[in-house]
């Protein structure tokens, strides 16, 4: 069970730059199958924003434990698709976080620190 994430996040693409950020978002969907498949991800979920007003305008959101998502992050290939998308879309960037029993662990290890 996954207990780590990468959140992927960006606003929109730069204008004159929708043709690239459209080959891509295909290319980087095909790396993403790609790793799932090998099991260097647990799984991936594109997250695609309804208008709203804001910045953030989509995400894909790679789950796994957190080796594999060391690991990944240390590739060649991931870093240079971060940086192919920082040339093509605005507020564009990636964060690490939890989820599933990763969660409960960071709950845990935070609430063993409230006073009282």
């Amino acid at each position: 069970m996954s207990k780590a994430v990468i959140f992927y996040g960006w606003n929109r693409s730069v204008p004159g730059r929708e043709q690239t950020s459209a080959a891509h978002f295909q290319d980087y969907i095909g790396y993403l199958a790609g790793l799932q498949e090998s099991g260097a991800i647990d799984s991936y979920e594109i997250v695609l924003l309804n208008p709203h007003g804001g910045d953030l305008n989509g995400f894909f959101l790679l789950r796994g434990d957190h080796d594999q998502l060391d690991a990944l992050q240390a590739t060649e290939d991931y870093q240079n698709h971060v940086t192919r998308g920082g040339m093509h879309l605005e507020g564009s960037g990636a964060i690490r976080g939890v989820t599933g029993e990763g969660v409960m662990e960071w709950m845990a290890r935070w609430t063993a620190h409230i006073p009282g």
